[in-house]
């Protein structure tokens, strides 16, 4: 039996790119979050993150870089329809890159300084990558209600990243920190919770091809599953994060698990709506595959490189588990 190459690689794709958003979401959430703490709380912050965001982004290079090489003629068009929101995510990740470094130097004024970029950068970056998952839905269809509707997802994918960086920190810390990450944790659900009830009213309207997927009943019963195991993680995380607050005995993981559910469960929705086009409603993973023998060259090294990726990020959480320290880059 031959395999379908285009079919791998897409999933291949997929992984890669929902491993950077939970992952680089959790720190990009923690960045946002910065304002609200104070200068001892915001050093705890950046040491809990500090061990894993640039490798974090490992994910993002290697789902782009897969897309690149595996999907030539819709790397084309994908990256032209979003050159700006490309580049707008790109600066804010040099933005972020170069407070984390700068801060540690800097004194008075000049951290403070520093800190606001770090959360500048993080928020620019969050709001693009949200954008551009909202032009891609619609096949990058011009019109207001087309880049309103971007705009919504922008919003919902911030709140997401919140919701993921207060639960890492609920995992990462402790004492006065942590409190206040559980009450951020809710705010941040709530703000999914929002985004997510606004995005699924809205989609329908935006895309003929999804709206035809997700309510040809009775076909399409059983996907009435993936909302309701949505529903159930939200109530997870509340319940948890309640839990943890009254001082009751509760996993302080089990927050970030439900939060990186929700995020699990929405990519697998967003996957099945998408498929199996690139560009919606304009071209499939196969009118934009490589050649097969360019697609097995690749595929033997994306057998080398993977492993390496996942087993060194294995490495990195297990050496730096447990409480982050403050004065850790200090």
């Amino acid at each position: 039996m031959t395999l379908d190459l285009p079919l791998v690689f897409t999933a291949l794709m997929g992984v890669a790119m929902l491993a950077y958003v939970v992952l680089d979401g959790y720190d990009l959430g923690v960045g946002m979050l910065m304002p609200a703490a104070d200068q001892r709380e915001q050093d705890l912050m950046v040491a809990s993150i500090g061990p894993f965001w640039d490798a974090n982004e490992t994910w993002l290079v290697l789902g782009v870089g897969l897309l690149l090489v595996a999907f030539p003629a819709a790397h084309g068009v994908i990256l032209g329809a979003l050159y700006l929101p490309v580049a707008a995510m790109l600066i804010g990740l040099m933005l972020r890159g170069v407070a984390f470094e700068f801060r540690v130097k800097a004194e008075g004024w000049h951290r403070e300084l520093w800190n606001w970029l770090f959360w500048f950068g993080s928020f620019l970056a969050s709001l693009a990558q949200g954008f551009m998952l909202g032009r891609m839905i619609t096949g990058f269809e011009p019109g207001f209600g087309y880049w309103l509707f971007a705009l919504i997802v922008a919003g919902g994918l911030c709140g997401g990243y919140v919701l993921l960086g207060a639960t890492w920190l609920v995992l990462r810390t402790e004492g006065a920190l942590q409190k206040k990450s559980l009450d951020w944790a809710r705010w941040g659900l709530v703000w999914v919770a929002l985004g997510v009830a606004l995005v699924s009213i809205a989609t329908p309207f935006a895309s003929e091809t999804v709206r035809a997927k997700w309510f040809d009943f009775p076909r399409t019963l059983a996907l009435m599953l993936l909302p309701l195991a949505s529903l159930a993680a939200g109530i997870w995380v509340w319940m948890a994060t309640g839990r943890l607050k009254r001082g009751a005995k509760t996993a302080e993981w089990a927050p970030f698990a439900g939060a990186a559910a929700i995020f699990a469960l929405a990519f697998a929705g967003l996957a099945y709506s998408l498929f199996p086009y690139l560009v919606m409603d304009k071209m499939t993973i196969w009118e934009a595959a490589a050649h097969p023998s360019a697609l097995i060259f690749i595929l033997w090294g994306a057998a080398v490189v993977l492993p390496f990726i996942a087993a060194y990020s294995v490495f990195s959480y297990w050496v730096f588990r447990g409480k982050a320290r403050a004065g850790l880059y200090d």
